[in-house]
């Protein structure tokens, strides 16, 4: 899954796609390098950020996901708004990514039901303004993995089909770093739950603070190598997918996994 930030404000690229034209080459870009799905965003999540309303989300991200569906792209849509997620859906994607896990919009789960289209569940608890002040766990595996339950349950409930549904641990959301290697090293927990479990990992915070240098985190823009190690663990504990900036890269070296695998 490529990452399509069309943000002024995201982490790690922020504006750098806000031209709905360099997006869409952006986008089939990636696609080229073997991505199999552009994950389009309008609305940042790193840790502090505000919210945007709704129809700036749209205004930012519907055209991108219609001009890449045309161009024969496969587009998930990364919102927490039912709104947003219809009017991307009706531009042709056919996931949506919902950080908030359905809980940030009571319309969410059933727009996804009456839809059809598959959704990513994210392990969740506050919006990013607020969301540090909630990174409290006694065991933080056993409890992401209750409150996915719960938001599994919550999706069928809604009518959400069982083959509808990807889970997602949510690193860096409502976690801090000994919380994110803690997760990473026990995917095994998340994926016995039973669903497809996509990883998110790309040039987070945590990878920057391992590699500092007297105390000065790695640049968002130079943590690729290090995002690169994450995908492989999370691909050796049995992943569905990888959410990442950097696409060639993690293509090839999945290629050379799958060929030492075949090897054994």
């Amino acid at each position: 899954m490529g990452v399509l930030n069309v943000t002024p404000d995201s982490f790690s690229d922020g504006g750098a796609y806000v031209d709905p034209s360099i997006a869409v080459a952006y986008g089939l870009a990636m696609r080229s390098a073997g991505a199999d799905i552009i994950d389009v965003g309008g609305e940042s999540t790193r840790p502090g950020s505000g919210r945007v309303d709704a129809v700036t989300e749209m205004a930012r991200t519907v055209e991108v996901v219609r001009q890449l569906t045309a161009a024969g792209a496969r587009v998930s849509i990364d919102t927490s708004r039912a709104a947003v997620a219809e009017a991307a859906i009706g531009a042709g994607a056919d996931i949506v990514n919902d950080v908030s896990g359905g809980l940030a919009d009571p319309d969410m789960l059933p727009l996804v039901a009456g839809t059809g289209v598959r959704v990513v569940l994210m392990h969740w608890r506050a919006h990013s303004a607020t969301m540090a002040d909630h990174a409290e766990y006694g065991d933080v595996v056993a409890e992401v993995v209750d409150e996915l339950a719960e938001r599994v349950a919550a999706a069928k409930t809604a009518g959400v089909a069982d083959d509808r549904i990807i889970v997602d641990p949510g690193l860096g959301f409502a976690k801090r770093a000994g919380h994110n290697w803690t997760l990473s090293a026990h995917l095994d927990r998340i994926k016995a739950l039973g669903y497809p479990v996509l990883f998110g990992a790309s040039r987070k915070s945590y990878l920057g603070a391992l590699l500092a240098v007297d105390g000065t985190p790695r640049p968002a823009v130079e943590r690729d190598a290090a995002t690169l190690a994450t995908s492989m663990l999370a691909f050796e504990q049995g992943v569905w997918g990888v959410r990442v900036h950097q696409v060639r890269d993690t293509v090839d070296a999945l290629a050379v996994w799958q060929a030492t695998r075949r090897a054994r």
